[in-house]
């Protein structure tokens, strides 16, 4: 019996981690990545070096593959449609990852569907984010750029029409949103399966900082349970209607009259969903493998009351290995997962997962050994 090959474009940590996921079944991972030395390609067992914007390269991946999944949402949409047409199984497809790729796309579907959304336009220039603006509470508004924004990177908070000209600079369509005025981010996260079969995942808090995830706690603590059925309800129904196949993040706003309004979609394993590697009974990359190859879906549900992912960030203390001994001593429950990153300043270099019953305790463990680790903190 041949085991099935999965090709992976792309080769950050969540190529790392569902290569990882992989291995237990014995399947065979392929992996596109733009160096040798990216977090996957150290790893992995077949790599090629290409540049995933050309389609010529993408054919020769795509050979030997039996389906093609990502990483990140980048590769041009015409491209994914080529390869669909030459007969590979792309998963999530084109017409479905148009939604994660394309913030203006995403935004008329999910009005299309009645999902709430942040109040929303594409505006042409400075005068048009203006009149916007006008329209609602005023400024400020946030506005990005449809395509290739992440992290906080292609978003702006403008505060007046003097502000609002820097997006407009790139060429690119833009889309204006009102700041909502909310009480905390969530993330619902779920599977779905070419059959059809989905699973939901308990929703949970996301903690950002400078627009880069910091915390998730898994459950959200406080949460209703109805908003947190809604929520779980909302993600599935976006799932289905847009045609997902493997992992949907759908980062929500929880406002602070009760409301969950969209905020993003990511159609791949997600960093709000890194705690399920230590926390769940099967994890976001696990099942993200089972859905793309069409396997049953493994239950999500929780192995612990708590778990709370802590992401490290690079800082001024290079060699986060010496860590190790500190943090292992003091929390033998601790999980630590590192991406083989060069550790720069800010850059997500690895997180850490911890479990338990009282949460202030489980995330004290997480906040202290992601902040040993990149040297803020050195007792």
């Amino acid at each position: 019996m041949t085991f099935p090959v999965v090709g992976m474009i792309g080769g950050g940590q969540l190529a790392r981690m569902t290569h990882e996921a992989g291995i237990p079944l014995g399947i065979r991972f392929k992996l596109l990545s733009d160096t040798p030395l990216d977090s996957a390609a150290l790893v992995a067992g077949e790599v090629v070096v290409g540049d995933y914007r050309d389609l010529e390269t993408l054919r020769a991946f795509a050979e030997g593959c039996d389906v093609i999944t990502f990483d990140h949402e980048h590769v041009p949409t015409e491209h994914l449609r080529a390869l669909e047409a030459d007969g590979v199984a792309v998963r999530p497809g084109p017409d479905a990852l148009v939604h994660a790729q394309d913030k203006g796309v995403m935004r008329a579907r999910l009005d299309e569907i009645g999902v709430p959304s942040p109040r929303h336009r594409i505006v042409d220039n400075p005068a048009d984010v203006t009149a916007f603006a006008e329209e609602g509470e005023g400024f400020p508004v946030i506005l990005k750029t449809v395509r290739g924004g992440y992290d906080g990177k292609g978003v702006w908070v403008v505060r007046s029409e003097a502000d609002a000209a820097e997006p407009f600079r790139a060429g690119v369509p833009v889309l204006a949103e009102e700041k909502v005025d909310f009480a905390r981010e969530l993330a619902a996260n779920v599977v779905r399966s070419p059959h059809g079969q989905a699973v939901a995942y308990p929703v949970v808090e996301s903690v950002q900082v400078d627009g880069v995830c910091d915390t998730v706690i898994a459950p959200a603590p406080g949460l209703d349970a109805d908003v947190s059925a809604r929520a779980q309800q909302l993600a599935l129904t976006v799932a289905k209607e847009l045609g997902v196949t493997g992992h949907l993040a759908v980062e929500l706003f929880e406002t602070r009259d009760g409301r969950i309004l969209v905020n993003e979609l990511a159609m791949r394993p997600h960093n709000s969903g890194h705690w399920t590697q230590d926390g769940a009974a099967t994890s976001q990359f696990a099942n993200h493998l089972r859905a793309v190859l069409d396997l049953p879906l493994g239950d999500p549900r929780p192995r612990s009351r708590w778990t709370v992912m802590a992401n490290v960030l690079g800082g001024d203390y290079p060699d986060m290995y010496q860590g190790f001994l500190h943090c292992m001593a003091r929390d033998p429950q601790l999980k630590i997962h590192m991406y083989g990153k060069d550790v720069k300043p800010g850059r997500k270099v690895g997180h850490v997962n911890t479990y338990g019953d009282d949460l202030d305790e489980v995330r004290e463990r997480a906040r202290h050994a992601a902040d040993y680790l990149r040297g803020t903190i050195t007792e």
